[in-house]
């Protein structure tokens, strides 16, 4: 048997396998195009709450206004919805009720994602990004994230398949906003995204996704102008909301165009580099490092983008975890992480660390990452939309949810006090994609997306990590059990 001839046969083998295996492992006889074969435990297996009527008594509330902590308070949630809030003493809890001793406990909303791929990137010789149907959105909902945006996809059927499983009860997971795929111009670096050639395609293919469920667009890095143009005005006649990872355009210029987010912040804005060209990206990273480096957060050139961005109602998605990774990360930080993650990945990610840890460019790493937080807060302080998300790429090291509660402490170490971290992860995010009416903040009548957290994240923001239960839609799930079935996965799949 030649070569040819054995990789058919075992082309062949493994898929006759893949079939076998999900006829018996739980697979559902009346799959359909929409409802896989997914051979998993259902949401059911990692469900705590389930009754229709739960009192969350005696416990700490953070309401995700930015207003300070309401102590000893009752939280009623009946049929996915908080009908009662007061306190402890005054509530009268519903016969029949499930009742949940909060006290030591606190209870913030859901955290919101607004750059949260269910992709993660590690390891190899290119730039590969993979797909992580099963323990991502298992991992986002452990973490307390109950509303994620996808905000870029290199397999946007993938997500739209992982939004209707979880939307379905075939998957947990939280709730998913698409975004569609990276639109770019030509990305050498990239092999995974595909070209927009001219405004035309670039109209089409926004209203393809949009036809599909798509309800933001992504635009990405050598962006043309006159195509930029385009994919703003298709998607605001569609309803979508239009974000910006640009090089080849400033912050300045693509807010006064109409964009909606901004993503990441300054480590990726190309306006401040002497000789920046609209529409061109630099190819000296050295000098636009420099740039960005020596920038003063407080001075004449920073607080004008800022005055522009809040002048155009244009949100700042910052995604400080992924950043973290180039300072790197305390190993606190990644062995949470690397206690989920296959010995490989792990492997992988500790290479890259070691690398960076030795690397002359070191000490401009940590410049830039200091410039960028401080960034972040100033938009925050001057009254800007700032929401966050921890887009688990770079070379790995943060991951889905994780990087979520990562991002928090790191605005609490750029000088926000925890609760606004808190605001916002939680009602900034509901605000920036448009869902503020129903979620985002603890109040009655909104949905019951919530986080009861163990210790008291409003004198210590790294209490945000202790997640006990998670309820999505009054729905309350059980973070270490989510955590539990995921163990050894992340990174795989």
């Amino acid at each position: 048997m030649n070569q040819s001839t054995m990789r058919r046969f075992i082309g062949g083998f493994v898929t006759l396998l893949a079939v076998a295996l999900s006829c018996t492992t739980g697979g559902r006889a009346d799959s359909g195009p929409s409802a896989p074969g997914l051979g998993v435990a259902p949401p059911a297996a990692y469900i705590r709450y389930g009754r229709p009527i739960i009192a969350i008594e005696h416990v700490r509330v953070i309401d995700g206004t930015g207003a300070a902590p309401f102590e000893d308070r009752t939280v009623v949630i009946e049929r996915g919805t908080i009908a009662r809030i007061g306190a402890a003493s005054s509530v009268v809890v519903p016969a029949g009720a499930t009742r949940i001793d909060g006290r030591g406990d606190t209870l913030t909303p859901g955290f919101i994602g607004t750059h949260d791929h269910l992709y993660y990137v590690s390891g190899g010789p290119m730039f590969i990004m993979r797909e992580m149907p099963f323990s991502f959105p298992r991992l986002y909902l452990a973490a307390g994230v109950t509303t994620i945006r996808t905000t870029g996809s290199v397999e946007p059927e993938t997500d739209i398949r992982i939004k209707d499983a979880v939307d379905r009860g075939l998957l947990a997971g939280p709730h998913i906003q698409i975004t569609t795929p990276y639109l770019t111009g030509y990305e050498p670096q990239f092999i995974q995204m595909a070209t927009l050639r001219s405004p035309s395609d670039a109209r089409a293919t926004v209203n393809f996704w949009a036809d599909h469920g798509a309800t933001s667009v992504k635009m990405y890095m050598h962006e043309p102008v006159d195509i930029a143009r385009a994919i703003i005005a298709a998607a605001h006649a569609r309803g979508m909301r239009v974000l910006a990872h640009l090089c080849s355009i400033g912050f300045s210029q693509v807010a006064a165009m109409g964009v909606d987010s901004i993503e990441h912040g300054l480590e990726v804005d190309s306006e401040f580099m002497p000789g920046f060209h609209e529409g061109v990206c630099p190819t000296d990273h050295a000098a636009l490092m420099r740039s960005i480096a020596s920038l003063r957060i407080a001075g004449p050139r920073a607080q004008a983008t800022i005055r522009t961005m809040i002048a155009h109602h244009v949100a700042l998605s910052s995604t400080l975890g992924v950043f973290e990774g180039s300072v790197p990360p305390p190993m606190r930080v990644e062995r949470r992480m690397f206690a989920l993650e296959d010995p490989v990945t792990v492997s992988e990610v500790m290479h890259v660390r070691a690398r960076i840890l030795k690397s002359p460019l070191l000490p401009t790493f940590r410049k830039l990452f200091a410039q960028e937080l401080a960034f972040d807060v100033a938009f925050f302080r001057a009254g800007g939309l700032l929401t966050q998300g921890p887009d688990p790429t770079g070379y790995g090291a943060t991951v889905a949810g994780f990087g979520d509660q990562r991002d928090m402490e790191l605005l609490v170490k750029g000088g926000l006090t925890p609760v606004q971290a808190i605001q916002v992860a939680t009602l900034n995010g509901a605000r920036s994609l448009g869902i503020a009416q129903h979620t985002g903040s603890i109040h009655v009548g909104k949905a019951a997306d919530l986080v009861l957290v163990r210790g008291n994240p409003a004198s210590n923001i790294d209490a945000i990590e202790n997640v006990q239960i998670v309820f999505k839609d009054g729905v309350g799930y059980d973070s270490a059990a989510l955590l539990r079935s995921i163990k050894g996965d992340v990174g795989r799949q």
